[in-house]
């Protein structure tokens, strides 16, 4: 979830760039391993390597701070399921692509252990998750985007593409999401991530194509 430098950019900028992306990926590592209730700013100072006060320059509060991770989660879940629409290729095979995006990050440990911290933390405080659904609300996800277009080419039928997204992506999450965030079930092994994603794209073509 880390971001890359412009390359122009000053070096006092560059030099403070860096420390913030230090602090978040400790703030990262610490929330992991200790949960929110449980973490300070002083250990994620330790652990970014900087001085409390640094800490305090980006992120005016331990509650800051966690919302920016809680958007960093969020665009890292959207940014990896991301594939244009291409009218000339079968639906399957695209939505099979797309799916199998999503499967790779949902299986990626580290993301199943941030979001077991985000998912624990905003039922204790539903207010962080009503401000990062707020700040993003108008950003749409590659899924739903694809939808779009493919609807709009009139090979889907959709009479709401945000809720067909959803639909979509909850058949694969009922088995790689879930069971591994509530239940502390294993990441599925290959020839079962294939048998969900599979499934998941003709019971979806099956209803909308």
């Amino acid at each position: 979830m880390s971001s890359v430098l412009p390359p122009d950019a000053p070096p006092k900028d560059r030099l403070t760039d860096r420390k913030r992306l230090a602090i978040v990926q400790a703030a990262i590592d610490e929330f992991r391993t200790h949960g929110f209730g449980a973490t300070s700013m002083d250990q994620v100072a330790a652990t970014a390597g900087v001085s409390k006060r640094t800490v305090y320059n980006h992120f005016p509060s331990k509650e800051a701070l966690f919302a920016e991770i809680l958007v960093q989660l969020w665009e890292s879940s959207s940014a990896q399921v991301d594939l244009a629409y291409q009218p000339d290729r079968p639906l399957r095979a695209q939505l099979l692509e797309l799916m199998w995006q999503k499967m790779r990050m949902l299986c990626d440990a580290s993301f199943l252990d941030l979001a077991r911290v985000a998912i624990a933390e905003t039922i204790h405080s539903p207010e962080r998750a009503q401000e990062m659904v707020a700040r993003l609300g108008a950003r749409e996800e590659g899924v739903t985007l694809w939808l779009r277009a493919a609807a709009a080419d009139g090979k889907l039928k959709l009479p709401d593409p945000v809720f067909a997204a959803h639909q979509l992506q909850g058949l694969v999450k009922n088995f790689a999401f879930w069971p591994q965030i509530t239940m502390g079930q294993p990441t599925l092994p290959p020839a079962v991530q294939q048998q969900v994603v599979e499934s998941a794209v003709d019971m979806f073509l099956a209803c909308y194509a």
